[in-house]
């Protein structure tokens, strides 16, 4: 096997043709969204004739390669002609060079780290002039680049049998809590206090026995301007029915509803830097604090927007309304911290903050969250909307011994889901050795293809 090392800018250069999507309606469409962060693959495709921005045109073979955020290592071959993203490099296939070698070799961990540390900020971009002084190994013969390409996708397909079992077993663990969530927001996880008060010869407080002494203790709470107004009670009419001793109520009932505080160029620290969390900052798996900005809240904001302990905060947007609602309880995990109008907090009376975190939890896995948000584009829960949800309520309990049902039940899938997250980061650094061993190891491929 003949080969030598050269620069990029050697083996390949870019085309450069900027077109507008308008002059071709019909073509494809490829966004930096459409392309899977380090496996090279397609997961999307939207129409020309929706865009505005001037494009790049590409042609099949080519290779499209993401300046925008290199180390998210977005890399793919097309099988089609199309329109593509400006952020996109786009690198035609040629008589020196494989177009699937170029894209695995771009694909490549090596590659992936030099491009990275190229450039530094929020939204690291890098030109090709820059990422051309690259130098890596080439065989000359384009049947022995083929031959390389042939046997990495030998080795990927075993691999990607695994990664598919992973992944079913993810989709299932993600069915199983969403199921327990449900259960447990219809009495049906736990005896309800109803059956053991009759069977234990009893009495118990009821749902709406506990919703009228948070009514009171709202009414005791209140010291806003003008006359109290009670909060509207829910439409229970196409609402399936409870189990005895609950009862509906809407969010608002429950507590206080607040939408954060505007980020603006006026609320730019200057005399009360204060940290704030925004959607950003709350994920499926709760609060992630490494990255907390500040922005200007006065004395009298910090007392309005200050969070608690026990609060629930929620994702208010988002540009899938599968991510809106995303809850998570505050802790004191700093001393004192705002929110922005990304996010919806929740102030319980007298409800118990974990059982009321257990129910979004279960507007957020099974939907209900994403279709009060609807909408087109930017999806919107709202405070408004959010304060109208009915919430099943049992009495208070009840809602300790369905919380830990939940927590018992959950804690199991949490061990498995380590352990499938586990191996699927094996298999991402698998993924990379085998491309290592691909163009790092000239000795060893040629021992292997003679």
């Amino acid at each position: 096997m003949k080969s030598n090392t050269q620069a990029l800018a050697e083996i390949v250069q870019p085309r450069r043709a900027k077109v507008s999507p308008s002059e071709y309606p019909d073509l494809p469409y490829i966004g930096l969204e459409h392309v899977e962060a380090h496996t090279t693959r397609l997961i999307g495709i939207a129409s020309a004739k929706d865009m505005k921005s001037t494009a790049n045109r590409f042609q099949p073979g080519d290779v499209l390669y993401s300046r925008l955020r290199p180390y998210l290592n977005k890399v793919w071959k097309a099988d089609r002609e199309g329109l593509c993203s400006s952020e996109f490099i786009v690198l035609p296939g040629n008589a020196r060079v494989d177009p699937d070698f170029l894209r695995y070799r771009l694909n490549a961990n090596d590659f992936v780290s030099f491009a990275t540390h190229l450039n530094a900020g929020d939204r690291p971009r890098v030109d090709f002039e820059q990422i051309s002084i690259f130098k890596t190994w080439l065989p000359e013969s384009l049947n022995e680049q083929r031959d390389i390409v042939e046997e990495i996708e030998k080795q990927f397909t075993r691999l990607e049998a695994g990664i598919a079992a992973l992944r079913r077993v993810q989709a299932n663990l993600k069915r199983y809590r969403a199921a327990v969530l449900k259960a447990a927001c219809e009495g049906r996880l736990v005896p309800t206090e109803a059956e053991l008060a009759r069977k234990e010869g009893r009495t118990y407080e009821s749902a709406d026995q506990l919703l009228a002494r948070i009514f009171t203790e709202r009414r005791e709470r209140w010291t806003g301007r003008g006359k109290y107004k009670e909060p509207t009670a829910p439409d229970t009419t196409n609402l399936p029915p409870l189990p005895d001793g609950w009862t509906y109520a809407t969010v608002e009932q429950l507590g206080n509803v607040q939408l954060g505080r505007q980020r603006s160029p006026k609320n730019v620290s200057k005399n009360y830097p204060t940290k704030y969390i925004r959607a950003a900052n709350i994920t499926e798996r709760g609060l992630d604090l490494s990255d907390v900005l500040e922005m200007e809240f006065t004395p009298e904001e910090q007392g309005r927007f200050a969070l608690r302990d026990g609060d629930i905060v929620l994702s208010e947007a988002s540009g899938s309304a599968s991510q809106v609602g995303k809850p998570a309880v505050w802790r004191d995990e700093l001393s004192l911290c705002c929110f922005q109008n990304t996010v919806i907090r929740l102030r319980p009376v007298i409800l118990d903050g974990k059982y009321a975190l257990l129910v979004f939890r279960h507007f957020y896995a099974n939907s209900i969250f994403a279709k009060v948000a609807g909408g087109v584009g930017i999806n919107h829960l709202g405070a408004e909307k959010f304060s109208a949800i009915p919430f099943p309520l049992p009495p208070l309990a009840e809602q300790a011994r369905i919380v830990a049902e939940v927590e018992r039940r959950l804690s199991i899938v949490e061990e498995q889901e380590a352990v499938v997250m586990a191996n699927a980061q094996r298999a991402t650094r698998l993924r990379q050795s085998i491309l290592a061993n691909a163009f790092n190891y000239e000795n060893e491929i040629n021992s292997a293809l003679e």
